[in-house]
């Protein structure tokens, strides 16, 4: 058998697998080491990523030496498959949540298939679950070749363990030893204990329905897009992946799958990405639109519209659309890698980011534009976040990188602003809402000469990162990409130039430079940040350097985990930092494929 080593798997050496409700991630040994259950923002029941002592994990481990493993997606699907090849045989490990009609919010199961393509094999399984953060005990009991796990949390949470091979209870996780010879296949299944008798599935409703099902839901879903252009396979892998982060019931979705996996080995930028922020989530419903996912588009903007009727909008969310998202720290958890602190929460919800306004009201616009109309009362919300803008466009901000430790006059929040009231213009004009014309027209103009003057450094030849700044920022890229300014216009590709020298890495691009005066109030250097490079290989595409575009968006793929799946950053070593999967990412990825292939076609 290959030794597993106690510790830490890199980031990127895990897979992704989900029911829209939440989700794991499986590494590359066949061990599901992080599972928040049972909502994506829910507290974990695994989670040795982030504590492999004390975390909780489920294994599957076929005793065969020397072992090398392979893992891939069954095509259009979010169906995971683990290999181990080795000279005494092949394993073989398929790992999904079943999404059947009503079973996802029923159930929340793992199914793991277990099969011997060669030889005769034995396998250990493991599961031991450690709930709330591990933080809360549990019990056990068999009956039935059934293991229930009952925790001691305030939520009761119950799991039910069975499987087609004998299982026990052994020091209080669940336990199976068995050998399957070539073609034999065993079944575990994980689930909710909570549910009535009734509502159970049994073992060959598993066995024999909800895998054909899940396949064909993927394979089905994945047909809806309208995407022909040359990264197919990456681009509806990142597609499925911004799917895994939605819930299916809400309309809502998270920035990341997971929390405080660290930006920068201990340095403290550990934070949680299990929320619906109003900015990663308007972006990816806007990649949604352009790949002609409609459905999810129309689900978040009823979500949303809930949201906007309050009095205020947040910068961020639970899921459910509560706004307590208290930061706290787990100081019995270890970190990954030994890197603490352990977060839970988000402070940043209280911060103002006046950005935000501008993400969502363009998402509204193409939605308008090109799917459906809005309606009128939808309108009215609408017209209560300008009102927001109107008043606060002027103010110093925590800005799109939540900087803590200070407020600046930040050029992406202004542009956002910009952004808000352009697209709420356009959407009045097009359904012939009323609104204060000249009021509304006026604070626009304001708002772009603001940008157009103010923010530009004439010995640095850019516009910067805030007002003052003699620095430059990658979201200033977002200038061209949101069409404030032309990207063939002198001033414009001149600070392409500058965001290149001063930020870039080959085809990798930092956010910003923190500098030895510690600029975000946190130490150490982060890595390169994925979205930012791909915004900058579109904004190549869009000026017209196409063919340094498709070779940077070609090396930039390269940075990919083996599945197709990235982080939030790039280390100086090519490692995965950061919360994994992040949305962010992959709706960028998405966006610069479409640029390149828009622009191929006019060569």
């Amino acid at each position: 058998m290959q030794e597993i080593k106690p510790g830490y798997r890199p980031i990127e050496d895990y897979g992704l697998i989900g029911n829209m409700k939440t989700v794991a991630l499986v590494s590359m040994d066949g061990c599901i080491d992080f599972m928040s259950y049972p909502d994506f923002d829910s507290p974990t029941i695994f989670a040795k990523i982030l504590d492999y002592q004390k975390g909780g994990s489920f294994s599957v481990s076929p005793q065969i030496k020397d072992y090398k493993t392979k893992q891939l997606y069954l095509p259009g699907t979010a169906v995971l498959l683990t290999r181990f090849f080795s000279d005494d045989g092949i394993a073989e490990l398929t790992d999904y949540m079943p999404i059947t009609e009503g079973h996802a919010k029923k159930s929340n199961t793992i199914v793991r298939e277990v099969k011997t393509v060669r030889g005769s094999i034995t396998y250990q399984v493991k599961c031991d679950p450690s709930f709330d953060y591990a933080r809360a005990g549990h019990e056990c009991e068999i009956k039935d070749n059934e293991i229930t796990f009952r925790a001691d949390d305030k939520d009761k949470t119950i799991l039910r363990l069975t499987g087609t091979v004998p299982i026990e209870i052994k020091e209080n996780y669940g336990y199976a030893e068995f050998t399957l010879h070539e073609s034999e296949v065993a079944y575990l299944i994980l689930e909710n204990g909570d549910q009535k008798k009734k509502d159970i599935s049994p073992l060959e409703e598993y066995k024999e329905k909800t895998y054909t099902e899940t396949i064909n839901f993927w394979r089905d879903w994945s047909k809806k897009s309208n995407y022909k252009g040359k990264w197919n396979e990456m681009v509806n892998r990142s597609a499925i992946t911004l799917k895994l982060l939605t819930s299916s019931e809400l309309g809502s979705m998270v920035a990341a799958a997971t929390f405080s996996l660290p930006e920068t080995l201990g340095a403290g930028r550990n934070w949680d990405y299990r929320y619906t922020w109003i900015r990663d989530a308007a972006f990816t419903m806007y990649a949604f639109l352009r790949l002609g996912y409609t459905d999810e588009a129309t689900a978040f903007l009823k979500w949303i519209h809930n949201r906007c009727k309050d009095d205020k909008l947040f910068l961020m969310y639970s899921i459910h659309g509560e706004h307590d998202l208290a930061e706290k720290e787990l100081d019995h958890l270890e970190g990954y890698k030994k890197s603490k602190p352990v977060r839970i929460g988000n402070a940043a919800q209280d911060q103002l980011q006046i950005d935000i306004y501008g993400e969502l009201i363009d998402t509204i616009y193409i939605y308008n534009k090109q799917h459906s109309a809005v309606t009128y009362e939808f309108w009215e919300t609408i017209e209560k976040q300008i009102e927001q803008v109107i008043e606060n466009w002027q103010k110093s901000d925590h800005g799109i990188w939540e900087i803590r430790n200070v407020e600046k006059e930040f050029l992406h929040s202004r542009l956002m602003c910009w952004v808000a009231m352009d697209r709420a213009i356009k959407i009045a004009e097009h359904r012939s809402f009323p609104f204060p014309k000249k009021l509304w027209n006026d604070v626009r103009d304001e708002i772009y000469l603001d940008i157009y003057h103010n923010f530009w450094n004439e010995e640095l030849g850019a516009w910067v990162q805030y007002k003052g700044a003699k620095n430059v920022d990658a979201s200033v890229l977002l200038m061209s990409l949101l069409h404030f300014i032309s990207p063939h216009e002198p001033r414009w590709l001149s600070t392409m130039k500058v965001v290149e020298e001063e930020l870039g890495l080959d085809v990798l691009l930092y956010r910003y430079k923190n500098g030895p005066e510690e600029f975000d109030g946190l130490s150490g250097d982060e890595g390169t940040f994925n979205m930012c490079s791909f915004w900058y290989i579109e904004s190549l595409a869009k000026s017209g350097e196409v063919t340094k575009a498709l070779d940077s968006f070609e090396k930039m793929a390269a940075y990919a985990n083996h599945l197709g799946l990235f982080s939030e950053q790039i280390s100086h070593k090519a490692e995965h930092l950061g919360n994994f999967p992040q949305a962010f990412t992959h709706l960028a990825l998405i966006s610069a494929a479409l640029e390149i292939d828009k622009q191929l076609n006019r060569l």
